[in-house]
């Protein structure tokens, strides 16, 4: 298959780690050729669809990990899958990648995480559709509903509606003293909606990353662990991946979710649990397929080209 990567420039992704380039490498050892697409390289001429693909040898060497050919002009229903893997912000330039990709679809690309659940599919606000398996959680902007939910649940976790990475979280207890300014700078004074959820102390044993790839929940999760003196366990924010299986509370949750999502084309999502309650439903650019794949007999990023390989 020929099997097209959206991603980030090439020179600052980081090989060692990076979910992505996890993928490549595993469908290139399984004879598939493997091109590189910038959202800059998007195109629609006269209604098609096509990208500047470039083509790659990857290897695995961290440092030097991809040898680049030519560019290519390609409509992308020529390529056999396309995967939709840059990360956020989720901007304007973002929402119009779907829009074009979207049209991908309808000429007969396969796009994977599909562009319309992308875009309709917000990572915060999506947890709201399972109410069943969530902490207790409000979506709003006006300071008056906020605040009357932290005198309610007396601590709880305030964050933007498109933060990445733990920016922008706040842990607020109803006796902060700094409260009402945490509110309207997050609120950029009523603005905007944020999300509030009850705090979860089981945050010390772990922010848990649990993949769902076409539909089958990984047995494996990342526990990103909090450093000292945090509340934030993103790996990004300081904390500490310990890689672990999933427990029953885990896989029940995930299985619940799984064949859902992979109706609506979410081929790769990444549920986040704290105490085995679901906070996040990550479908942009999820990771943390090569921290798993090295600690357990299970390769994630395997499991992807599988899923597509039976998808063809």
């Amino acid at each position: 298959m020929k099997i097209a990567f959206i991603v980030d420039p090439l020179d600052k992704l980081k090989a060692y780690k990076d979910s992505s380039v996890a993928m490549m490498r595993a469908a290139q050892a399984r004879g598939h050729q493997v091109f590189a697409v910038g959202r800059e390289d998007l195109s629609v001429r006269d209604g098609l669809v096509g990208a500047r693909a470039t083509p790659l040898r990857v290897s695995a060497d961290d440092k030097t990990w991809y040898e680049a050919g030519a560019a290519q002009s390609l409509p992308l229903n020529a390529l056999d899958a396309v995967l939709m893997r840059q990360d956020p912000p989720f901007d304007a330039e973002y929402v119009a990648a779907t829009w074009i990709l979207e049209r991908a679809v309808a000429q007969g690309a396969r796009v994977f995480n599909d562009p319309r659940a992308i875009r309709d599919h917000s990572e915060k606000v999506s947890i709201t559709e399972f109410p069943e398996f969530t902490p207790t959680t409000l979506v709003a902007r006006a300071a008056g509903d906020l605040n009357a939910f932290i005198d309610e649940l007396e601590d709880v976790i305030l964050k933007p509606l498109d933060g990445m990475g733990g920016s922008g979280i706040f842990r607020v207890r109803h006796d902060d003293p700094n409260r009402n300014t945490i509110i309207e700078t997050l609120t950029a004074n009523g603005t905007r909606s944020i999300m509030a959820q009850r705090f979860i102390p089981a945050i010390s044993e772990g922010d848990k990353r649990v993949l769902v790839i076409g539909g089958a929940v990984i047995p494996y999760a990342l526990a990103r662990i909090p450093k000292a003196g945090e509340t934030r366990g993103n790996l990004a924010a300081g904390g500490r991946g310990v890689v672990m299986p999933l427990s029953t509370r885990e896989r029940e949750v995930a299985e619940a979710l799984a064949p859902r999502l992979w109706e609506r084309g979410l081929l790769i999502v990444g549920l986040d649990l704290i105490g085995g309650q679901l906070t996040e439903i990550n479908v942009t650019s999820p990771t943390c397929m090569v921290e798993i794949a090295h600690e357990t007999d299970c390769d994630p990023a395997l499991c992807v080209i599988q899923a597509l390989d039976g998808q063809g």
